[in-house]
């Protein structure tokens, strides 16, 4: 069976502590991977995943159509819009370079499959800064970013409501979902279709939604991939991987729905 090629952009970051003890400090930096529960999911599946992580986005994710048409879907996951408009020809030497926001854009008319996951660096994200707002890949998407941050934190934990309980997405996922404890708030389209979202008295914001540009189908995951807004109890609920498989598996069927 041949497998279906799924690039994974984002989910990764950097940090860095400096340590004080008495007269002296020294600093560290340590590396952090935050989709390893997706990646355990998708294994031994249908689903060939590739991941990249976002320092190496920069650089390497395609400037061209034909490293975009080697893969079924693409998923963006905490990762800026900056990281696209600014790599270091553009940055450091003001050279021109493709606009890989339209080459998305333009991917998904011809058909490829496009989702985007929630955190603080999806949507609009944390201080407004991911920047996803009006963008060509925002004209994609089921829903529109919002002008400002728009992350909606929920340390007291919510449980999704399912709106469209009959969509292939949500086969198999009977029962109440685990607790997620954030979302990006996003406004739905017109022409879209609403799957899950918050109750009414958490804000009933969208959680996940479907919806297609040109020949090609898109989903928003408002939530996250893992840790942090998604808790514990959810990353091990024996409904994860099939969520996700689902998603992967309606986004990659052909035809615009």
């Amino acid at each position: 069976m041949t497998k279906k090629k799924v690039l994974l952009v984002g989910e990764s970051w950097v940090s860095s502590a400096t340590h004080y003890k008495g007269f002296d400090q020294f600093g560290s930096v340590t590396f952090h991977l935050g989709a390893e529960p997706l990646v355990a999911a998708l294994k031994d599946s249908e689903f060939e995943l590739t991941y990249m992580t976002a320092h190496d986005a920069v650089e390497k994710f395609p400037f061209e159509m034909a490293g975009l048409d080697a893969h079924d879907a693409i998923i963006l996951s905490d990762i800026g819009a900056n990281s696209f408009l600014l790599p270091p020809a553009v940055w450091l030497h003001s050279k021109t370079v493709p606009n890989r926001l339209k080459l998305i854009k333009e991917w998904v008319a011809k058909g490829g499959g496009l989702l985007m996951v929630g955190g603080y660096f999806s949507f609009q994200g944390i201080d407004g800064k991911a920047r996803w707002r009006k963008t060509p890949v925002e004209d994609t998407l089921p829903v529109t970013c919002l002008p400002y941050d728009d992350r909606v934190e929920i340390p007291e934990g919510a449980i999704a409501e399912i709106v469209e309980g009959t969509h292939p997405i949500l086969a198999g996922l009977e029962g109440t979902w685990p607790l997620l404890l954030g979302v990006n708030e996003v406004e739905l389209r017109k022409d879209t279709t609403l799957l899950a979202r918050l109750p009414a008295d958490q804000g009933g914001h969208p959680l996940l939604a479907t919806g297609g540009h040109g020949k090609g189908r898109t989903v928003a995951w408002t939530s996250d991939i893992g840790p942090h807004w998604l808790s514990p109890a959810f990353c091990a609920w024996d409904g994860y991987p099939k969520l996700w498989k689902n998603i992967l598996g309606w986004l990659t069927e052909p035809g615009r729905v």
